[in-house]
């Protein structure tokens, strides 16, 4: 039952970042067309920021399950936010000093990656009868 439990929250977040992973290519495949390779490869780095920073935190979230297990489930989460947290602000800082991108596709991918994950599990609710 336990690992059952931790099962189901990996592959919910296994779908959540696949979702994620495939708009982000969508928009930088889209941008790198329509606008130029900059804006693309921009876009492409902002989503990825969101991606890896979420996949950390998931692959820390969802290591224990079960009720017995409440306390390192409350410290995994704490652990994998504040390591979320600083990745984020590692990876926009290199993007910033080291990378030459392009401010407003970096960004505007990096919110819509944050909007799926905010939105998408409402359709993973409404998917399972």
């Amino acid at each position: 039952m336990v690992a059952a439990l931790a099962r189901t929250g990996q592959e919910f977040a296994k779908r959540l970042l696949m979702i994620q992973l495939s708009a982000v290519s969508l928009t930088a495949a889209v941008m790198a067309l329509t606008v130029n390779t900059k804006w693309g490869l921009s876009a492409l780095i902002g989503g990825a920021i969101f991606i890896v920073a979420n996949a950390v935190f998931a692959s820390l979230t969802f290591v224990y399950g079960g009720a017995h297990a409440a306390k390192r489930i409350a410290n995994a989460f704490y652990a994998g936010e504040a390591l979320k947290i600083l990745i984020t602000v590692s990876l926009f800082s290199i993007a910033y000093i080291c990378i030459q991108v392009e401010l407003v596709p970096l960004e505007l991918t990096y919110l819509l990656a944050l909007g799926i994950n905010i939105c998408a599990p409402v359709l993973f609710i409404n998917d399972r009868k």
